[in-house]
């Protein structure tokens, strides 16, 4: 009775020793999901595919945008709310002259900045509407699904 319970015991105590490191280089994830065809998206899947995966990743945003947007928004206001109170009481004392001085000076330095960013910004626009342009159907679908995830 006893020589039986050991021969359980010995089968539950056999494991399988997997090296994950090879099994992540030959399971990726990535190449499952999105297949090893390195192409513009729109030569790898259907329509159907595309606005499922779109309207799924934008809900996904506008939902946790609309979340984070919403704790931000009350962090805020309510910074401004105590910073109010305090000053009408007289716990803080602003000094309005050093504060025109530094924002003319934030103004300066943003204009400055902005002169020299100009062409950048401008490349990453064109890039921009050149991927919306080539995704289309996938762009369509992240933004419906955007919308929505705002919306509830």
């Amino acid at each position: 009775m006893a020589d039986h319970k050991d021969e359980e015991e010995s089968d539950d105590d056999s494991y399988e020793v997997i090296d994950l490191t090879e099994y992540a280089r030959h399971h990726q994830w990535w190449s499952r999901v999105f297949g090893n065809n390195p192409g513009p998206i729109t030569e790898k899947y259907s329509v159907a595919t595309q606005i499922m995966m779109g309207g799924v990743t934008g809900w996904c945003a506008g939902y946790l945008f609309q979340r984070v947007g919403k704790i931000v928004a009350t962090a805020v206001g309510g910074g401004f709310l105590l910073l109010q109170i305090a000053n009408h009481t007289g716990y803080v004392q602003v000094d309005w002259k050093r504060v025109e001085n530094d924002v003319n000076k934030a103004k300066k330095n943003l204009k400055n900045r902005a002169d020299r960013a100009a062409p950048e910004i401008k490349s990453f626009i064109e890039e921009s509407t050149e991927f919306v342009k080539r995704n289309v159907v996938l762009s369509g679908g992240f933004l419906g699904g955007f919308l929505l995830g705002l919306a509830s």
